[in-house]
């Protein structure tokens, strides 16, 4: 007895100890990235910091100039002929001063000559452009402008991409485990009529009508990820909404969908540093989950396809020949190998049950084709089913 026990024990010690070791592999998988960005971050600032602000004191330094020149030639130009023409070349040149350095990252107007220009590279900043790289997203907002600083970025993607993609292939199949945890909880705790219902649409997978009821689960997954993709951007887009001060909430979703979507316009980015970090993981955890959403889709997509195309090909030729049964005489050969491809299931299971389940389709076809051979005024209503296994 206490050597059963004991086996028990063990047993419990053993998968208490491989749900640890995967949940630390998860762990570490993500934590590695965020360390690797967190890095990446520390580098891009080094690299490109002291350059952006040499940059920014000239730009500065410059406006200031054309101002007070500008200043002083008005008091000029304003006295005789030509006058206004004289004001308007002066003024382009200022303004195409000033749309250099706004273009450049100075503020308006630009800092007195003593203080030190606001660099873009800080650390937040760097380290939210290094996720931006790693998640192939790439605002434009802030780009590396040095040598030094574009050959790291090559090398800091070539390596930090493929593990990016490995942490979003991870947690989205987390996501999927947790989802069917999730949907099997919910399904215990209905009632019995409906755990019966669901339990009996969830059998007639291998009988007839199992490959609509099938496509229609398929179709029921694809719509829910769906609506729940849309309720993660709308609360990503009520937190930005509270974060950034000129945000609506549709200029938060619409950010929300162009970041976790990869397509990165870089017309609206986030410009509060002390949330930048937050701002990283949820577009993380944004990417895995559109990402498995985005396949769920997919698959249906391709399905609805392969659907599709096999009934524009025999399906159709035969359905034809049935309309101009009057004219015409039904190829019954034909007819038989596209019911075979329609309606056959994908596979039946071995044993006695699945030589019964073939001998009932077979039975089934037979009196479909038998009753399509015989001359009739009206043509038959044929029901097909796709069914799976």
């Amino acid at each position: 007895m206490s050597g059963e026990v004991n086996k028990e024990t063990e047993g419990e010690k053993t998968s208490r100890n491989k749900r640890l070791k995967s949940a630390l592999g998860h762990v570490g998988l993500l934590a590695a990235l965020m360390v690797y960005a967190a890095a990446g971050g520390l580098v891009f600032r080094e690299l490109e910091q002291p350059a952006e602000e040499a940059r920014l004191r000239a730009l500065a330094s410059t406006v200031r100039e054309e101002r007070a020149w500008l200043l002083q030639r008005l008091h000029n130009l304003t006295a005789g002929a030509g006058a206004d023409q004289r004001v308007e070349a002066a003024l382009q040149r200022y303004e195409a001063a000033l749309a250099d350095a706004v273009g450049g990252g100075v503020s308006v107007p630009p800092p007195p000559p003593g203080e030190p220009p606001v660099s873009r590279w800080n650390l937040l900043q760097a380290v939210f452009f290094a996720s931006t790289v790693l998640t192939t997203i790439g605002y434009g907002n802030i780009v590396p402008v040095t040598f030094w600083g574009r050959v790291f970025c090559i090398l800091f993607g070539l390596v930090g991409i493929p593990l990016t993609l490995t942490v979003i292939a991870d947690m989205g199949k987390l996501f999927a485990t947790a989802v069917q945890l999730l949907l099997a909880r919910i399904r215990d705790g209905l009632p019995a009529p409906l755990q019966e219902v669901l339990s009996s649409w969830n059998s007639a997978g291998g009988g007839a009508g199992g490959g609509l009821q099938m496509a229609g689960r398929r179709s029921l997954t694809a719509l829910a990820a769906v609506a729940f993709l849309l309720l993660y951007l709308a609360a990503g887009a009520g937190i930005f909404t509270l974060w950034e001060d000129e945000w609506g909430f549709h200029e938060g979703f619409y950010f929300c969908f162009i970041t976790m979507t990869t397509i990165g316009f870089g017309d609206l980015v986030p410009r509060k540093p002390k949330y930048m970090l937050l701002c990283t993981l949820y577009i993380l955890v944004g990417l895995a989950l559109t990402s498995t959403i985005i396949e769920l889709v997919r698959r249906q997509y391709a399905q609805s396809w392969r659907q599709l195309q096999a009934l524009s090909g025999p399906l159709a030729d035969a359905l034809r020949r049935i309309g101009d049964r009057g004219t015409g005489a039904i190829d019954v050969n034909a007819l038989s190998r596209m019911l075979t491809v329609i309606s056959v299931p994908k596979g039946f299971k071995g044993g006695e049950k699945g030589a019964k389940e073939r001998a009932e389709w077979e039975q089934a076809m037979a009196v479909v084709l038998r009753d399509l051979a015989r001359p009739q005024h009206q043509p038959p209503v044929i029901v097909i089913y796709e069914s799976t296994v």
